[in-house]
């Protein structure tokens, strides 16, 4: 491997990448730059103007203009962090959310004409190519927490969160597969039946592979969300990304009109237990059972959404 051989595949892989951003007009009628930033709102929450411009190295007067512009179409709404005034929030409204679909789904869209191009047995020598360039190029230092993603699930993603969850769950405290019965009956019903309007699932990617996820859904009390199935793979805990999950189910519920949003746990899990603590769940009941093959004390929690806006 010489330079030679590094600038030649840079030279191959931006022209490819210049023909899917260019050839269809993608992201009309913002600029790529533009683009990126609706992208990284998208996914990020609860995120300010110092967050975006480390994020995408912008200029901080570029994104600034940037961020004026979405303001003036009304694409996001900027208010001042209660925890560091200096800091401005940076929030898409619903217009935005919409826009920044329609450019995601431009993009797949591009993405998956390309894709159809390569015969289906090449596909997985495809896969692995970049999988191992992303390996070794990002192995020279330890994951960051700007290097999370946080997504909607993609075909397989679903499945992957009942067999994750029940092996975690069963190294860690010994579950049996009682506990993967009900997640699969959990993640069975979202599929099945649910309101993208009012409930939704995130997918935390990391090098290119997920890494936690958290479900929003309904609950039979009227104007209450349920928060369901939080975890974070072992070997990518302490990058913050549980509180960033439960952050994203906060403000979406927040965001849809839900006044409250509750969860049930069990008090094994003080991990979990510390994050919903943070972020001001208050524990309403509490109550011995024998479930999953152990004696447990199962935890309901709630999280009044009207009170706790910031």
């Amino acid at each position: 491997m010489t330079v030679h051989d590094i600038r030649a595949f840079n030279r191959f892989y931006t022209n490819v990448i210049g023909a899917l951003d260019y050839s269809r007009h993608l992201y009309a009628p913002y600029t790529l730059t533009e683009s990126r930033v609706l992208y990284e709102l998208a996914h990020s929450p609860r995120t300010d103007a110092a967050d975006l411009r480390t994020e995408l190295s912008l200029d901080a007067g570029y994104l600034s203009r940037i961020l004026n512009k979405f303001e003036q179409d009304g694409l996001i709404e900027r208010t001042a962090s209660r925890q560091d005034p200096r800091r401005r929030r940076v929030t898409l409204t619903a217009r935005g959310r919409e826009t920044g679909k329609l450019l995601e789904e431009r993009a797949n869209e591009s993405v998956g004409a390309l894709l159809s191009t390569v015969p289906v047995a090449e596909r997985p020598r495809l896969a692995e190519a970049m999988t191992a360039v992303r390996t070794i190029l990002s192995d020279r230092r330890p994951p960051r927490r700007e290097d999370v993603l946080l997504r909607e699930p993609a075909p397989g993603d679903l499945g992957w969160i009942v067999q994750r969850n029940a092996a975690l769950y069963a190294a860690e405290y010994g579950w049996n597969t009682d506990y993967e019965g009900l997640v699969a009956r959990i993640v069975a019903d979202f599929a099945e039946d649910h309101d993208p309007h009012l409930e939704r699932v995130w997918i935390a990617e990391l090098d290119g592979r997920p890494v936690g996820c958290v479900m929003c859904v309904r609950d039979e009390a009227p104007a209450t969300a349920r928060l369901r199935l939080l975890l974070v793979e072992p070997d990518a805990r302490g990058l913050g990304i549980g509180d960033r999950l439960v952050t994203a189910v906060i403000d979406f519920a927040r965001g849809v009109g839900y006044r409250d949003l509750v969860l049930w746990t069990n008090d094994v899990l003080s991990a979990a237990r510390r994050i919903y603590q943070r972020h001001g769940f208050v524990l309403a009941a509490e109550k011995p059972h024998r479930s999953f093959g152990k004696d447990l004390t199962g935890q309901d929690w709630r999280l009044d959404l009207h009170g706790t806006a910031e």
